[in-house]
């Protein structure tokens, strides 16, 4: 079975899915889904009005770092999950127009850098953790360097009552960079970047590091599970509804509107 893999920016996404699923052929889309939450909406109703499969790029999900992050989560290793952190600053590396820089254009990728790089890590809270069942934030423009936002800030609280904090800012200097997401539970804490490869996991007065080769290709192990699900084995590896989530998440931290 041929598939259709969207990877243009967000302004383009839903035209190109609902034209591809219009022609019968699956469609496989980066993340963010779409440029906005309706956008997202639309493609996800046209899937399942039609019943041609739409998958979203949410591929760390099947990555083996994040995959024994899952498995320390659900064997208790750290006990019973309190609370979760992302903390996010990264320098900007001078490309600032957006014309040859669509990330930080909001007409083209429905924020800034945030909405690049944030899907990845909202997704992975509900991967881990289930549903929101309220969320709110705020963002800033501080440096005054493009159109779109530079800092955004956020809590949510999940249906399981576990409290998360989020912070993102894309205009610090070069040595103040950080890429952390800290998972704090009852009997320890494990912390890990989401664009690195090592877990750091510690209970009590004991501090373990787990390394992970990556894949040669990021999304290999997604993409297998992919094509297994358009053969009829296995789910949606992460549906529309799935990613749904992250992007109403976005929205709100961003645009204030839920």
């Amino acid at each position: 079975m041929d598939a259709v893999y969207i990877a243009t920016p967000p302004k383009f996404h839903e035209a190109y899915a609902i034209a591809a699923m219009q022609a019968g052929k699956p469609v496989y889309v980066e993340k963010p889904m779409g440029l906005d939450v309706a956008a997202c909406e639309r493609m996800g109703a046209y899937s399942k009005q039609t019943g041609v499969p739409l998958v979203i790029a949410h591929y760390r999900r099947a990555l083996p770092l994040f995959l024994e992050v899952k498995k320390l989560i659900d064997t208790k290793a750290i006990g019973d999950i309190i609370s979760v952190r992302i903390e996010m600053l990264k320098y900007d590396s001078g490309l600032l127009d957006p014309v040859e820089n669509w990330r930080i254009d909001p007409s083209l990728s429905g924020g800034g850098y945030f909405y690049d790089l944030a899907p990845h890590q909202l997704d992975l809270v509900f991967y881990f953790f289930g549903k929101a069942k309220s969320y709110q934030g705020q963002s800033f423009n501080k440096a005054n360097l493009y159109k779109a936002e530079d800092t955004v800030t956020g809590e949510i609280e999940l249906e399981n009552g576990i409290q998360f904090k989020g912070d993102w800012c894309f205009c610090v200097d070069k040595g103040e960079e950080t890429d952390i997401f800290e998972i704090t539970g009852s009997m320890g804490k494990i912390s890990f970047p989401v664009f690195g490869h090592t877990i750091t996991l510690t209970t009590g007065d004991k501090e373990e590091q787990i390394h992970f080769e990556p894949p040669k290709h990021n999304q290999q192990n997604f993409i297998e599970k992919i094509v297994g699900y358009l053969n009829g084995v296995g789910e949606n590896p992460c549906s529309a509804e799935d990613a749904l989530q992250s992007m109403r998440v976005m929205q709100a931290f961003v645009y204030g509107n839920s």
